[in-house]
């Protein structure tokens, strides 16, 4: 099956190169009720991270740079996106997970991607 994204100009051919990343990763793949997926959705403001059972389809936890733990606090959005990484990991070994697949969403795994992944996996989710 072909997953086709319309070939964009000038700003918007970033939004697109995203999208085709991301579907060229989806492909390859999947969570399950023994390993989830840990996804990644980065925006210029802050981020965001799911730990989702693909098969039932359902998110098993979820953190975001919009919680109030984490709202208030200091520091630059690194700083951030590894409070985010911290929080997913103790909600998600709540829900009796251990180990996930990581899904960067189409970013590089550089700067904040990296940070949330390094902080889930210090705070014990294996990947």
């Amino acid at each position: 099956m072909a997953y086709g994204v319309k070939i964009a100009k000038g700003k918007a051919y970033k939004g697109a190169a995203l999208k085709r990343r991301h579907i060229r990763i989806r492909k390859k793949i999947a969570g399950t009720a023994d390993r989830p997926r840990l996804v990644v959705t980065r925006s210029n403001r802050g981020i965001t991270a799911q730990v989702i059972d693909d098969i039932a389809g359902r998110t098993v936890a979820s953190a975001s740079h919009l919680d109030a733990s984490i709202r208030g606090g200091e520091g630059d959005k690194s700083a951030k996106a590894k409070q985010v990484g911290q929080l997913v990991a103790e909600r998600a070994k709540a829900a009796g997970v251990e180990t996930v697949v990581f899904d960067r969403g189409g970013n590089r795994y550089a700067g904040r991607i990296a940070a949330l992944a390094d902080a889930a996996r210090e705070a014990g989710l294996k990947f």
